[in-house]
């Protein structure tokens, strides 16, 4: 398969890797100072102590455009920061336009496959996570991480039918011992993740708490699993059905951790854009539609922000 990862942070560079070494053709995107050594020295994956190391192709955004079509891949995987789905539409978005090829999101939060789906239209994207995934570019080239980095994978929103390019790509993954589920309801996985994300992120963000610490001290941990309750709730606005036990194996699953470092702590300390519209601004805003309380969450995001909830819902939702 020819397979082009857009975003080689950590996420894009481990699943990245593991197609390579599958004897995928891997294309990448990065910029600045880590294109740079992709391009020089490929990519390195640091994974739990274990060093691997592919080619890959790597380019920027203008020179994918101007060197290849979107159907010269089979897959497009969109590994971004869910802070950049918007621009990279407005970079990518004709280029993308210009094609059948379809494009796998895993990246946080439920409202990138709809704005991606307003662009190409939806029976080309596929929802997608990662769970149990930590790490970072520890240096130019170089991805550390760890956890199971297991990927769960579907047609989006739900889907009885799974196409044959996408168990294609999920047996490349399986191929290389990556924990992979494909879901026929890939929407409803994504809010499951978005729960538990929902519930350590932002407070690991306030409190530079790791997760374990998190669901340990009661204190906290209470705190942990009202947000999840509270997003939980959110998850009706789009027919999405979440339990109040799913919920506590959510909790205890996220208990069971081992403790690390969330995403948003390691972008607070990078001094990068947290995903605060992906993980809080779009609980927030469908608890206000339902008329449901969210009042952890949104303690959080003031937290997070030093600024008043909007009045308006505008920008809550990272979607057009």
């Amino acid at each position: 398969m020819n397979i082009l990862v857009i975003g080689c942070g950590a996420i894009g560079s481990f699943y990245a890797e593991r197609l390579a070494n599958a004897r995928a053709t891997v294309t990448v995107t990065a910029r600045g100072a880590h294109l740079d050594a992709l391009k020089r020295n490929g990519l390195t994956v640091i994974h739990d102590g274990e060093t691997r190391h592919q080619d890959v192709i790597a380019c920027s955004h203008p020179e994918l455009q101007s060197t290849s079509k979107v159907d010269d891949f089979d897959v497009i995987v969109i590994a971004l920061k869910a802070t950049q789905t918007k621009a990279l539409l407005n970079e990518l978005g004709s280029w993308l336009v210009a094609g059948k090829t379809p494009v796998l999101s895993v990246q946080n939060g439920v409202d990138n496959e709809p704005l991606l789906a307003s662009v190409i239209g939806q029976a080309r994207v596929w929802g997608g996570l990662s769970v149990r995934s930590g790490g970072e570019i520890s240096q130019p080239g170089v991805a550390t991480t760890t956890g199971i980095y297991k990927v769960i994978i579907g047609p989006w929103p739900a889907s009885n039918t799974i196409p044959s390019n996408l168990t294609a790509l999920a047996s490349l993954w399986q191929s290389q011992h990556v924990p992979l589920e494909v879901s026929n309801d890939i929407r409803k996985e994504l809010w499951k993740k978005l729960i538990v994300n929902c519930g350590v992120n932002p407070l690991s963000t306030v409190t530079r708490q790791k997760t374990y610490e998190l669901t340990h001290q009661p204190e906290l941990a209470q705190k942990v699993y009202g947000a999840m309750q509270e997003t939980g709730r959110a998850a009706a606005y789009d027919g999405v059905e979440i339990t109040p036990d799913e919920v506590d194996d959510m909790f205890n699953l996220i208990k069971s951790f081992n403790s690390i470092k969330t995403s948003m702590l390691i972008d607070l300390e990078k001094g990068r854009e947290l995903e605060l519209d992906a993980i809080l601004g779009s609980v927030i805003a469908r608890c206000r539609l339902l008329g449901k309380p969210a009042q952890i969450t949104e303690s959080l995001w003031t937290e997070l922000t030093s600024k008043p909830l909007p009045d308006s819902l505008d920008g809550l939702f990272n979607r057009e």
